[in-house]
This record gives structure tokens, sequence and C-alpha cells, in this order.
């Protein structure tokens, strides 16, 4: 099988790296890719926006299956050029896409599937956004509709600051507080049969024990031995299945990966938001515990038989993934910054640990590894505990050297140590 995927994060190098271990891959190509993804896989350069360059370089490569990572192709319709064209592709239409690409529109549809998620207003005004902060009270959660990079939402105890991030927004969802932890839960479907994977918790502020702004994630695990291990069966129940039964009835059927954020709140199950794609960090860790070859799970969903799929296989390793961060980030970041440490890491904590690249491109002149974006890479490691995981995981770490850059040093210690 010739697979194509689209993205060039750490999700997409985590994606590589699964496939390229799956022995029905013949070729693997990835456009634009990244530094990390081209020891994997043919790097090809493309407007991942472009249904059209995409499509054309998918049937250049005669790709038998086209792995759409990122959110902005999928809601700018990708996926229906190239199924228009004839190629197989995992991914969403731009409609159902909208599930994550407008906050009101997600909403609209739980509200009409009957899945449980946080009271929320969708304002445009000015007097709008006053009202909906005044009814619901602090603690705040200001949502942009729009995609933003995971880095549109803000909670905060401070009527002004949020009331700044609303006013900010051409079109703003304002929700109440769910309260309790938050899970991560994937699921594959091709519109109609929904197949889970395991649960994932990542870290969303930037500095340890939950401080600092919202970012896109700077760290995840799995398992999650605090879950009630009915979770799955009752996410599955009340929010992924009913969520892909009302695309469908829309005329709108969602195929591809659905990713549910969820509050397991005094009340319990509440979904905090919907994605469209593989989530990051937390690809990374589900990834790493996933036994059945990916690709034919992806190709079945694609094309409309994920219900010949046997069961999914798991190992039974803990995995936790750490991301290293560049300067300044989440805001604007400092690229360009050489990166060092990671044939050591490849040398002495291969195959435990190993480092998925996000934000990195390779020097023209000099041939270094340097940054390129915000989250610059994550550091994976497996292990038959979290505890052991973790241990593995930070020792990686430790021997990578990215000047002015900042990670967690927290991720899963809670977890490990309960």
């Amino acid at each position: 099988m010739k697979v194509l995927v689209i993205g060039g994060g750490a999700r997409e190098h985590a994606l590589c790296r699964a496939l390229s271990l799956d022995p029905d891959v013949t070729a693997l190509h990835c456009a634009p890719g990244n530094a990390g993804i081209a020891e994997l896989a043919t790097l090809h350069a493309v407007d991942a926006l472009d249904g059209a360059a995409v499509a054309d370089l998918a049937a250049a490569l005669e790709a038998d299956l086209v792995v759409i990572g990122p959110e902005a192709p999928l809601v700018a319709g990708v996926s229906d050029v190239l199924r228009e064209r004839g190629i197989p592709a995992f991914g969403p239409s731009a409609q159902a896409a909208q599930l994550e690409g407008s906050k009101a529109f997600a909403k609209d549809v739980m509200a009409s599937a009957g899945v449980p998620t946080a009271r929320a207003y969708v304002c445009t005004t000015p007097e709008e956004i006053d009202e909906a902060l005044d009814a619901f009270g602090a603690p705040y959660v200001v949502k942009d509709d729009g995609l933003a990079a995971g880095k549109g939402v803000v909670v905060t105890s401070d009527v002004e600051a949020a009331r700044a991030h609303a006013l900010a927004c051409e079109r703003v969802v304002i929700e109440e507080f769910l309260d309790g932890p938050e899970v991560s839960l994937f699921a594959i479907t091709d519109g109609e049969t929904v197949l889970p994977l395991q649960p994932a918790q990542d870290f969303k502020r930037a500095y340890d024990a939950d401080e600092g702004p919202n970012t896109g994630g700077m760290g995840a695990y799995s398992p999650l031995p605090w879950a009630d291990p009915r979770l799955v069966d009752e996410v599955m129940e009340t929010v992924l299945q009913p969520t892909v039964d009302e695309l469908r009835r829309r005329g709108t059927p969602f195929s591809g990966l659905l990713y549910a954020g969820l509050a397991i709140t005094s009340r319990g199950v509440r979904v905090i938001e919907f994605n469209a794609r593989f989530g990051d960090p937390e690809t990374q860790v589900v990834l790493a515990r996933l036994k059945t070859p990916i690709a034919g799970v992806l190709l079945n969903a694609a094309t409309g038989r994920l219900d010949t799929q046997p069961p999914l296989r798991w190992h039974e390793d803990a995995a936790v993934t750490v991301v290293i961060a560049s300067h300044n980030y989440p805001d604007t970041p400092r690229t360009g910054d050489p990166i060092d440490g990671l044939a050591e890491v490849a040398e002495q904590d291969a195959p435990t640990a190993y480092v998925l690249h996000a934000g990195t491109r390779r020097d023209a002149e000099s041939g270094e590894v340097v940054s390129a974006g915000g989250r610059v890479l994550s550091v994976t490691a497996t292990g038959a505990d979290l505890a052991t995981a973790r241990e593995r995981v930070y020792r990686a770490v430790a021997r990578i050297t990215l000047e002015g850059s900042h990670h967690r040093s927290d991720i899963a210690e809670k977890a490990a140590s309960a």
C-alpha cells in the first residue's frame, strides 16, 4: 500500500512512524513533512490547503490512501477533492469538519443528538458577550468560534481578560465552566461504524502545576489508571455514536478521526470540544500503544468498510510524551535555533524512547536541525507502567539542548504516583 500523509507536525511524525512499522505499507510519502519525518518518508512540497494540488500529488504517486493530519486542510475541503478524484482519503468532508471548525456548529449538533455538554451562548456583539459573562460568572470559559490552532480558548477568573478575548473574536462561544479531570478519546469512523481508541490525558497549560497560558498541548500520557473502566463504553454510547449518527442524518456523514475532549464532572461526562483529526500530543501516546497495524484500519474507514475491521489490539505498556517548546511559546516563538542531542537519544534510549519532530527543519547551509515553530519536539517513551515511561522520557529530554526552550516536568506525575 502506498500512503501519503499531509502535514508536518509531531502528530504526522507519529502517524508516519506507525505507518512505517506496518508491513502492508510499501511506500510512504509526506507533504510537506519536517526534518524528522524525512528519515521515514519521502517528502514533497505542496500547499496543504490546495485540494487540487494535493490530489495531483496523490495521483502522481499512485497513492492508495491519503491521510490528512491537520485541521485546516480538512476545513478547507481537501478530502472532498480527493474523494471526487476517486482517491481514498482519511479525513472528514469540509461540512463534517465544521464539528471542529465551528464551536457553534458543534453545539448545535450536540443539542440535536442529545450529547451532554456545557451550557453555552454564541455571541457576536459586545452586549451579548457581557450578558453571557454575567450569566455564567467566574471562572469564565471563552472560545473563539473558528480554528485557532489550539490557542483560541481562555479560561480565567478575570472578567476583563475574558471580555478582551471575546471582543477579539468575530464570533465567540461563552460557556459554563466544567469541573473535574479532562480526558481525550479518539474514535475512527467511516460515518456509521465507530471504533474507539484508548483514552489519554493531555496538559494544556504552558508550565508546571497547570500554570501559565493555554497552549496546543505540552504533554500527554496513556493509559489512565484512575479512570472508570467503563468510561470508553459510556462515551461511545452517549457521545461518539450519537454524534456520528446525527451527522449522517443531516446528510454530512463524518468519516475519519473524531476526537472528543471530555470533562469527567461531578454530574457525569461532558463534552468540552470535538476535533476532526488526531489530536496533538495525545496521538503520540495513543499510537505508541497501538499493536494493530494502522494502515488497514485507516483504509477501511476511508472506504466505508470499518465494519469488517477486527478488534484493535493494544500493548500493555504505558506511554508518556513531553513537548519541548521554543523560546517565548505560546506567544510568538523564536525560530532558527540549533537542536542538539537528537543522535544521543537515538543511540542511547531507543527503542523505548524516541523523538517526534513538530516545528523543525534542516538548515540548508549548515545541515543542522533547527527549530521552526512553537512546539518543536515531542519526546515519547514507553514502559511497563507510567513511572517507568516517565523516567525514560525525562532521561531522553535531558539529552536535548535547544537554547531558550522550555518543557513541563510534571507530565503524568500525579497519575504515576497514584
